[in-house]
């Protein structure tokens, strides 16, 4: 049936009155990053303005970046890969049988609040001399990546149907094989929603690498963080270094879009 103009109309309204205050946040710290401080602070907000590179030159230049690019890198990698070795089995083995009271554990953690794990992280690792090291900073991390693995995955396992890894054990398979030959790769959507989704969290956390790490292994977002003082805040170079951080988990999640829709829509549905 086709719609007619003022249903059109209306519904293209309805999206940019949605869109709009979505994006209008990123275009604000697009344009802040290539303003002068002056023009960022001013009021009324200048919408025309003479861009500047400075505020990048500090990023890139005065700012150690690209060795926070390098730590975000290694330690959102290696909590993910870590996490994913533990939340498939974990995820199948709480799908298949219905270890709901474990999956809530789990969930629980999640919900928390970082700072809560935070203060006895940092006893152990002073007194195990881990403080400014990968493995303090990836274990730490595996508390944000792995329960979001788990909650994906124990909801995508349980709308694949039982009958495809039976069969596969009356062939002569034994479960471990059926879920590595059968499960996993009917899961990939979901599998990369997982992947996807706990890396940005990784990727974007603050408060562990704030506390656990040092010069040696500080991760992105503490260059935001570089920017602030008692005395003022470097507006330019705090919208520079957001727009540095944030462009690789957009990336990342334009080239996953579809396959993370799909793992969640997916998952989503039992049967």
């Amino acid at each position: 049936m086709k719609k007619s103009p003022l249903f059109n109309i209306f519904f293209a309204i309805l999206i940019l009155a949605i869109v709009i205050p979505m994006l209008f946040p990123f275009l604000w710290m697009f344009m802040s990053s290539f303003k002068t401080q002056v023009d960022i602070i001013s009021w009324p907000p200048k919408y025309v303005f003479s861009p500047t590179l400075r505020n990048f030159d500090k990023v890139f230049g005065e700012q150690n970046f690209l060795l926070y690019l390098k730590n975000s890198g290694i330690v959102g990698f290696f909590a993910v890969a870590l996490s994913m070795i533990i939340g498939l089995p974990a995820a199948y083995s709480i799908a298949r049988f219905a270890q709901k009271r474990l999956l809530m554990l789990i969930l629980v953690a999640r919900l928390m609040p970082g700072i809560s794990f935070l203060m006895p992280w940092y006893i152990v690792f002073s007194r195990l001399g881990l403080m400014d090291s990968y493995i303090a900073l990836i274990l730490s991390h595996m508390l944000i990546a792995l329960p979001v693995i788990v909650w994906i995955m124990s909801a995508y396992f349980e709308s694949i149907p039982v009958d495809l890894e039976a069969s596969a054990m009356i062939d002569g398979a034994t479960r471990q094989r059926a879920f590595i030959s059968i499960i996993l790769p009917l899961s990939m959507p979901g599998v990369v929603t997982a992947v996807t989704l706990s890396f940005i969290f990784s990727w974007n956390n603050f408060m562990f690498s704030q506390v656990l790490s040092m010069e040696k292994t500080r991760t992105l977002p503490i260059a935001v963080y570089n920017f602030m003082s008692y005395a003022e805040v470097d507006w330019g170079g705090v919208m520079a270094a957001a727009v540095a951080i944030v462009t690789p988990a957009i990336i990342l999640t334009m080239v996953f879009q579809k396959y993370v829709v799909k793992g969640l829509t997916m998952g989503a549905v039992k049967g």
